[in-house]
């Protein structure tokens, strides 16, 4: 009987990681030790999804799973500092391997494997040999349920907010846009599915628009709108 490897899930609290744990628990390959998600200082929610840490722990508490979290600056100034903490916490466990639910679109496989790679840690991404489309099929067919909650205020209007990720909003997405959302285009809140054990259950009592000024490579700045969700058990 072969060991399982000891590996930690990176948690967004979306579809992608939902997906990503989904397919990993079936190959029986990994043993989950933790899921680990990075949350904004300022909000101590979950970054770019923005899902309040309550809402977090009680997903977690659904799959069985712990959750660790830690606390990253907006600008992610802190990141690879706050992840060899966070390394060197979980090697003690004899963590080998981090498990992410990227997506090819997304073109952020080289900057994980430079981040972990170097500390010791391999990186798996369950969801990378696919197309967006593919991977969107695959959702819907996993039975896992989602809503959107952040939309990309120049790509989905607010009116996503709030609707289930299925097949009759897919419908109404502009052709534009990633079908799963790996430009930014929308994010993700999932509450139930056979990975819970039980329904999570939340409220959205208000959306907002949140704008962030980007400073880009040729020192010029830009804003970024998206509508978001306001999230409460």
């Amino acid at each position: 009987m072969s060991v399982k490897k000891k590996a930690v899930l990176h948690w967004s609290g979306g579809k992608d990681a939902a997906l990503a744990l989904q397919k990993v628990l079936a190959t029986n390959e990994y043993e989950i030790i933790s899921l680990l998600t990075t949350l904004q200082e300022q909000t101590i929610s979950s970054s770019v999804h923005a899902i309040p840490l309550q809402i977090l722990q009680q997903q977690a508490k659904s799959l069985r799973l712990p959750l660790y979290t830690i606390d990253v600056a907006n600008d992610l100034s802190n990141y690879q500092t706050k992840m060899q903490e966070v390394v060197a916490y979980f090697k003690q466990l004899h963590v080998t391997h981090f498990i992410f639910g990227d997506l090819m679109a997304s073109n952020i496989k080289t900057y994980r494997e430079a981040v972990f790679n170097p500390l010791g840690i391999k990186v798996v991404q369950p969801l990378w040999h696919k197309t967006s489309a593919e991977i969107l099929q695959e959702f819907l067919a996993s039975g896992i349920k989602a809503t959107i909650i952040v939309t990309l205020a120049n790509s989905l209007s607010k009116n996503f907010i709030g609707k289930d990720l299925d097949e009759l909003t897919i419908k109404t997405f502009p052709t534009t846009i990633d079908v799963c959302g790996e430009k930014g285009e929308y994010h993700t809140l999932v509450y139930a599915g056979d990975i819970f054990n039980e329904k999570i259950h939340f409220k959205i009592t208000d959306v907002e628009k949140i704008d962030y000024t980007i400073k880009l490579a040729s020192a010029q700045t830009t804003t970024i709108s998206y509508y978001q969700a306001v999230i409460t058990a």
